[in-house]
């Protein structure tokens, strides 16, 4: 009969984390393999770990996968409720649901030393040895995987690798329909049968029984124990984060002087209120990238700490304030943003350009960089700002066109482009700039398409940072970035043809800000 998981683990066996979850969608747990995945390369999470779970009704195609393989219109799968699904596991096409015992093992193939064909085969071994507890014959076949029970399946296996780790897994028929299997040529094989545990024993199995089975059985084939986890647990342990975006606190004379300074004149920095993670670093320079027009954003972005709501009216004092603190700090490049606001006829463009005129009578010889909203497009708004003649202007992108109604609800990806390629087109040699962040979910092809697009914009300059998941209530981080990426995506953007790229897991939008305009300057071959 089947045996349970082991609750003493041997001293000399590896230990791997158990997740048993519940009935589920089959994207909620292709995303949380993904974060398992990124987590163990990343250096978060060291254990092995296997997910356990029944789907509910879901067909997925593999990367080999033919859509002629699959035998029902669209229409008729919409009618019956059941997604189709394109994912990177290897082989073709295969349905998944209720009854249908589910294991993701997400393994670092190198702390086990097995070849990916050697792991497929101990997957098989799995089920041949759960089959074999209910007294079935199962065998491999030497040209298809899986394992059969004489010409009919009755379990599958599709994996992919990510730098050395595994995921997606194995899936073994226990108590669930076999009809979906007829719509399809099951794993692209054409006239094959699919059988389950139920069919073969006349009989329905206690899932639990079936699972612990299955899990017995992993501990034997990879010669491991199981310590059982929570999915909360787990989820909470893949919140860390890795060591590449972790800061150390600084602080000094300038620190202090800077962030009394900032408390003593009522003054906001987007270095607080959005919590920059290099804050502590800046302010122990001497540096902080000044908020105008408040605190309070008119827009609800999902990504963004600064606060939403109903804004303030606006404090004429303001721009003279922001003047006075810059030259306290005796800054020779002053960097000003501000929070959205669309209640404002001009969007707080007439604030931009007092505050540059300010900053120009008090500290005549520093340069002066905006990090302006989109003002809605109005072009009489990016006028008012660039007619006060500021060195740089800089207005994000944030994220690629496909993520916008997540991440950017209320803006356009379009729009922010034309905002750049205005500011080029009227603003006389002016320098632009842009920033995009990274681990929102977006693919390599999509980041490349925006970096052209950018530059076909006439941007100038680049950051690329690695988000950071504010609080509980923002969208969470998809993955987090290693070091060696942002590298890649410099070198990529500096061959493009963009004159200064700031990339690194803890890039912001005024990074180094003084140093990329210098790059720019020494670029244009002007001192």
């Amino acid at each position: 009969m089947p045996g349970r998981v082991n609750q003493q683990s041997h001293m000399d066996r590896s230990r791997w984390l158990l997740v048993t979850l519940p009935v589920s969608t089959y994207e909620e747990v292709w995303s949380l393999q993904k974060k398992i995945v990124d987590a163990k390369v990343a250096g978060i999470l060291l254990e092995n770990v296997v997910l356990t779970v029944e789907h509910e009704p879901v067909f997925t195609l593999g990367r080999r996968g033919n859509r002629a393989h699959l035998h029902v219109s669209q229409a008729f799968l919409e009618q019956k409720g059941i997604p189709l699904i394109q994912v990177e596991r290897g082989g073709d096409v295969t349905y998944h649901g209720p009854g249908q015992a589910v294991a993701y093992p997400i393994v670092d193939l190198r702390s086990i030393r097995l070849r990916v064909v050697e792991f497929v085969e101990h997957l098989e071994e799995v089920m041949i040895g759960v089959a074999g507890d209910y007294g079935i014959r199962a065998t491999r076949n030497d040209l298809n995987r899986g394992i059969w029970v004489g010409p009919k399946k009755l379990g599958s296996i599709g994996i992919a690798v990510r730098h050395g780790t595994t995921f997606h897994g194995l899936a073994l028929n226990v108590n669930n329909s076999l009809e979906p299997f007829s719509w399809i040529n099951p794993c692209g094989l054409e006239g094959v049968g699919m059988t389950s545990l139920s069919e073969l024993l006349g009989r329905e199995l206690d899932m639990e029984e079936v699972r612990a089975s299955l899990c017995e059985h992993i501990q034997r084939v990879f010669d491991v124990d199981f310590v059982q986890l929570r999915p909360e647990a787990l989820k909470a342990r893949l919140s860390r984060k890795p060591p590449w975006v972790r800061t150390r606190l600084s602080s000094g004379p300038s620190f202090g002087r800077v962030k009394n300074l900032i408390t003593r004149s009522g003054l906001h920095t987007v270095c607080e209120e959005a919590l920059c993670p290099n804050r502590w670093q800046c302010y122990s320079q001497g540096t902080a990238t000044f908020l105008i027009l408040g605190d309070k954003c008119t827009r609800n972005c999902n990504f963004c700490a600064v606060r939403h709501g109903v804004p303030s009216p606006l404090d004429p004092r303001e721009p003279h304030a922001v003047a006075e603190s810059a030259a306290s700090l005796g800054l020779d490049y002053v960097v000003v943003t501000s929070v959205t606001r669309d209640d404002l006829p001009d969007g707080g463009a007439s604030v931009f350009a007092e505050v540059v005129t300010e900053i120009r009578s008090r500290l005549p010889h520093a340069h002066v960089e905006l990090l302006i909203p989109d003002f809605k497009g109005k072009v009489e708004s990016l006028k008012k700002v660039l007619s006060a003649g500021p060195d740089v202007l800089n207005h994000n992108v944030e994220t690629v066109p496909r993520l916008y109604g997540k991440v950017r609800p209320g803006a356009s990806y379009t729009r922010s482009l034309q905002v750049l390629r205005m500011a080029k087109e009227l603003g006389k040699g002016i320098i632009t700039k842009s920033g995009l962040m990274l681990g929102l979910g977006e693919q390599d092809s999509e980041i490349a398409k925006v970096l052209s697009d950018l530059l076909h914009a006439g941007c100038d300059a680049i950051t690329l940072g690695q988000y950071l998941q504010p609080s509980a209530d923002h969208i969470e981080v998809a993955r987090y970035v290693r070091p060696e990426e942002f590298n890649k995506w410099k070198e990529k953007a500096l061959l493009m043809g963009f004159k200064a790229v700031a990339s690194g897991p803890l890039v912001r939008s005024s990074y180094k800000a003084k140093e990329l305009f210098a790059q720019v300057q020494e670029t244009k071959g002007v001192n």
